[in-house]
């Protein structure tokens, strides 16, 4: 399985013939989505969900897929035919990778702002991509897609999460809204320099792409 790195939120993988985009929103260049054979969605904020972008694919390529929750498929009236809604405990299958549905609700950023659901990917049992949460799969996972930082979380409670997942390589993602500094600071805490996770980081910058064992 190989993974590649877009903007923010966004992966692509590609495994013996298929490939997944996960979370192609407002800050991913569009190319991401070329090719792909499904597009699996954690939730609606527009950093992780662009409608206008997505209905353009689908109008491009009549055979691509999408797999989200209720909030984003209800989104995607018009071409519901083509839109699987998953959640907490499903599993199903894109060409040869099989995908496993974790967590419900995006994390809390303030009690007075209402919640949205959110759900995360498990890809054959070894790539987790939690969304906006920092839930928990079912077992260690070899490669976690780690957020690295956003309004809900803070620094603490990302080497915490990454301790509690205890991945053997944790991945970066969901940076956009730091500054260069910002992504240096907080990488350099969950290297050796850091408290500690149990995990390996490896930084992907935009483009970039890792081969997973």
């Amino acid at each position: 399985m190989r993974i590649t790195k877009f903007g923010h939120a966004c992966v692509r993988l590609e495994h013996d013939g298929t490939t997944v985009v996960v979370d192609p929103g407002a800050f991913t260049d569009p190319a991401a989505l070329t090719g792909a054979d499904a597009v699996l969605i954690t939730h609606e904020h527009m950093d992780h969900f662009e409608e206008a972008r997505l209905r353009a694919a689908l109008e491009a390529d009549p055979a691509l897929r999408v797999w989200t929750n209720s909030e984003v498929a209800a989104q995607l009236d018009g071409v519901a035919q083509r839109v699987a809604v998953v959640g907490e405990g499903d599993a199903f299958e894109v060409g040869g990778v099989g995908v496993s549905v974790h967590g419900e609700w995006h994390a809390v950023i303030h009690r007075d702002i209402p919640q949205v659901k959110n759900i995360g990917f498990l890809f054959d049992g070894r790539l987790f991509h939690p969304g906006d949460a920092f839930t928990v799969p079912p077992h260690p996972v070899d490669t976690l897609l780690l957020p690295l930082a956003a309004p809900w979380s803070k620094a603490g409670e990302v080497v915490d999460y990454v301790r509690e997942a205890a991945p053997r390589v944790a991945v970066p993602v969901h940076e956009a809204t730091l500054s260069p500094i910002g992504q240096m600071i907080a990488t350099r805490l969950l290297g050796p320099d850091g408290p500690g996770t149990g995990a390996e980081l490896t930084v992907l910058g935009e483009g970039e792409s890792l081969e997973l064992g």
